[in-house]
């Protein structure tokens, strides 16, 4: 079993221990009187973004691919109304390298989004998840 704790530390702030003993800082945003750190909305956004560009440059790597830089741009829509949930969500891969295979790329995010990123799976029946990617070979 995983767990976590999280422990208030002032206003809206408090700070989030995994149980592998990280630990992070978490506010409410600025219109709530916080914003000295990142908001749990933010860090869903952060957790989805890693956890399938972990899972993409593991197959790339796997696929002998000379990636030089890699990124995910996250961005998501919310609610109007409370529960202020992510209606959609979606990901922007950006692959640089040489000689970037495109079909090892959409093999590596579709493993990604289809079987292999628990965070997206966990979301999946909240969010609309959709992806594009955008390859730079240099």
């Amino acid at each position: 079993m995983k767990s976590a704790i999280v422990k208030w530390v002032d206003g809206f702030q408090f700070i989030g221990q995994s149980g592998s003993g990280h630990s992070i800082v978490i506010d409410g945003d600025k219109s709530s009187g916080g914003g000295s750190a990142m908001t749990p909305m933010e860090l869903l956004m952060i957790g989805l973004g890693g956890c399938s560009g972990m899972d993409v440059i593991s197959v790339l790597n796997k696929k002998k691919q000379e990636v030089f830089d890699f990124k995910v741009n996250v961005s998501g829509n919310l609610a109007n109304e409370y529960p202020k949930r992510y209606t959609d969500m979606n990901l922007e891969f950006v692959v640089i390298g040489r000689n970037i295979d495109e079909n090892a790329v959409k093999k590596a995010i579709d493993l990604s989004m289809d079987k292999y990123c628990s965070v997206k799976a966990t979301l999946e029946g909240s969010a609309k998840i959709t992806f594009n990617y955008k390859i730079e070979n240099i």
